[in-house]
């Protein structure tokens, strides 16, 4: 093919190319004036639906008010049926069902809230005034059944049941009553004090366990009223009457110190015993069964509960120090330096339990009283004991010993000062709230300076006898007696052996001086030493070992000797040694000194008086015949007894 046939060729091509692509342009132009007249006629249509649009969201708005509307009217219409069945409750009274009346009053505050944050509903006023109403009268008829309810379960505790708490160690033997029962504290030890100390006390049911729920349910609903200070009222009122009840069954009653002062001490004496019971039945039963009560029935009102308890004990507990206080202060004796003990003793071991139970800001003067007493009693017997020191050194009664046996002084400063070490523990804790020093060293210094009072008032009233070897009689056994004492108590550690030694060859003093002073001029009669007052003639030897007495020199001695041993028998047998040993061992060193002079005396000049005439006369006892005198002395025994 040529050239000009393919260019017609293409030519041909081309015009086609163009036909097609101005049928395509023609389709196009057609197809965009189809979609404007669609766009046209949708806008038109959207134009048209708009109405009914908006009448469609108003109709669907107003459904959903109305819906509202609903709702609010059933919640308002429910609370109207609540106030209604509430009110039903609240009439009835909390009687027949408690939990179901304090239900009501909680859904009587809900309606309250309610209605105060809906003041807009045109009953919101009438019906909160309403209801306020309705609450005024719940609380009232609240309080009415919390004192009825409080009341009628508190009742005073009777002694046996507060006895039956204790352990049975402290059980009184017959518990008939308080009054018949001496719960004193005689006897009282260290041994009994520590077995105390892990002793179990169980508290008495003052409530029954099963009101106190009731009560601390009453005692919220009242609180949440705002009705604190009729609550405490209620509550001070009746818990304080039936716990001072409870210790007047007991026997506690209120002294003043003019009420002690008058007492006889056997009566006084029995009274501070039943304190010191009562205060530990106070403290460890009905204070802590108060406490307990308290902690249960305002559990969550943490001011409340310490302030009611506070009341309900305080004149209770004020009963019960100023009879403490009273003893305290009252004129000192030595008599009552162990009650005084014994009330420090007391105070001592209930001080924990007493800032456990008062511990708050509203029992601070309890605390502070109880405190106070401890101390006051610390230092009452402390002075007690510089006074019984003076008063054994100064004791200027007239009880009389004839027989120099041990004086009632000796006896009781020895029992006092025993009872003393059955105190060492209280005794060293006393000295310590003054002085820091050691405290067994106090009770040691104490104890040396009693010792040496009573032997200086000894040495005084030793010289009040007219003999002198009943002087030295007197002055033994008394020092005997007091070294034998030491020696089996507890004292003889405090004050030590070299004490007991020394005072053991004090004793041996006394009796040598004794022997001396009895024997020394009967024994001259049995030495041919002596002067022949006779005036028989004859020469006496210097030695005694060859000389010879005449016939009448030897009766006279015979005579003479006769007479000093009748009367010191008559006279040393009404004497007394109380104490068999030294009894014994007294008479056997005269029996030593006296039985051999006589035995020498009798062998070497008998003779002389046996071949005259009524040797009898003269030679009245055989050696056998005065040990067996010797055996009679220092028996106690009177004149008459002796003839007998």
């Amino acid at each position: 093919m040529g050239i000009p046939q393919a260019m017609e060729a293409l030519s041909e091509r081309a015009a086609a190319i163009r036909e097609s692509l101005q049928k395509s342009q023609t389709s196009t132009e057609n197809m965009v004036a189809i979609l404007g007249s669609f766009d046209h006629r949708l806008s038109a249509l959207e134009t048209a639906m708009r109405p009914t649009q908006i009448r469609t969201h108003s109709i669907r708005r107003a459904h959903e008010n109305i819906d509202k509307t609903l709702k609010a009217a059933e919640v308002i219409l429910a609370k109207f049926d609540l106030t209604r069945k509430a009110e039903a409750k609240i009439l009835r009274g909390p009687h027949e069902d408690l939990e179901s009346y304090l239900e009501a009053i909680d859904q009587l505050r809900s309606i309250v809230s309610f209605f105060s944050s809906n003041k807009s509903f045109k009953s919101s006023g009438g019906i909160l005034n309403h209801t306020n109403n309705l609450l005024t009268k719940a609380i009232s008829k609240l309080e009415d059944e919390f004192r009825q309810l409080l009341t009628n379960y508190s009742k005073p505790v009777e002694p046996d049941r507060l006895f039956d708490c204790l352990p049975n160690s402290l059980r009184p033997s017959s518990a008939a009553s308080s009054q018949q029962s001496d719960v004193s504290s005689k006897g009282h030890s260290e041994h009994q004090n520590k077995s105390l100390e892990n002793a179990v006390y169980t508290l008495p049911t003052l409530i029954p366990p099963r009101v106190l729920p009731l009560l601390h349910d009453l005692a919220q609903q009242m609180v949440k009223a705002g009705h604190q200070q009729q609550l405490f009222r209620i509550y001070r009122d009746t818990r304080a009457s039936v716990l001072e009840q409870s210790l007047r069954k007991l026997g506690v009653e209120r002294l003043t110190k003019d009420d002690v002062q008058k007492m006889q001490w056997e009566v006084l004496e029995a009274k501070i015993g039943n304190w010191i019971h009562y205060m530990r039945i106070a403290v460890k039963l009905l204070f802590a069964g108060e406490k307990n009560v308290c902690d249960q029935i305002f559990d969550g009102v943490d001011s409340l509960r310490d302030q009611c308890f506070a009341d309900v004990t305080s004149n209770s507990v004020s009963v019960l120090l100023s009879f403490g206080e009273a003893i305290a202060k009252s004129k000192r004796s030595p008599e009552k330096l162990f009650v005084l003990l014994d009330m420090y003793e007391i105070m001592r071991e209930l001080q924990s339990e007493m800032e456990t139970l008062f511990g708050s800001k509203y029992c601070n003067e309890m605390r502070e009283s109880s405190v106070s007493l401890t101390k006051r009693l610390a230092q009452t017997a402390q002075e007690t004991f510089g006074d019984f020191e003076e008063a054994v050194e100064k004791d200027a009664t007239k009880t009389s010993v004839f027989d120099g046996t041990v004086h009632p002084l000796t006896s009781y400063v020895i029992n006092y000062v025993k009872f003393l070490f059955d105190y060492q523990s209280t005794l060293k804790q006393l000295f310590q709230e003054f002085d820091s020093r050691n405290p067994e060293a106090q009770l040691a210094s104490v104890t040396t300076r009693i010792m040496q009072a009573l032997q200086n008032n000894l040495d005084g009233k030793s010289k009040q006898y007219k003999d002198s070897a009943l002087t030295q009689l007197f002055l033994m056994n008394n020092i005997h007696y007091i070294v034998r004492s030491v020696r089996r108590s507890e004292a003889k550690d405090l004050l030590g052996d070299d004490w007991v030694q020394i005072h053991r060859r004090i004793v041996q003093q006394h009796a040598n001086q004794y022997k001396r002073v009895s024997w020394a001029k009967i024994l001259q009669c049995l030495t041919v030493q002596a002067s022949n007052s006779s005036g028989g003639g004859g020469p006496i030897g210097g030695d005694g070992s060859g000389s010879q007495l005449s016939r009448a020199g030897v009766k006279d001695r015979f005579k003479t000797f006769n007479v000093q041993f009748e009367e010191i028998h008559q006279r040393q047998s009404q004497w007394t040694v109380p104490d068999s040993e030294l009894r014994e061992s007294l008479r056997l060193a005269v029996a030593e000194v006296l039985l051999p002079a006589y035995r020498s005396f009798l062998r070497r000049h008998g003779p002389q008086i046996e071949s005259g005439k009524n040797p009898q006369k003269y030679i009245r006892y055989t050696p056998e015949d005065l040990e067996h005198m010797l055996g009679e002395f220092f028996e106690g025994k009177t004149w008459n007894e002796q003839k007998r």
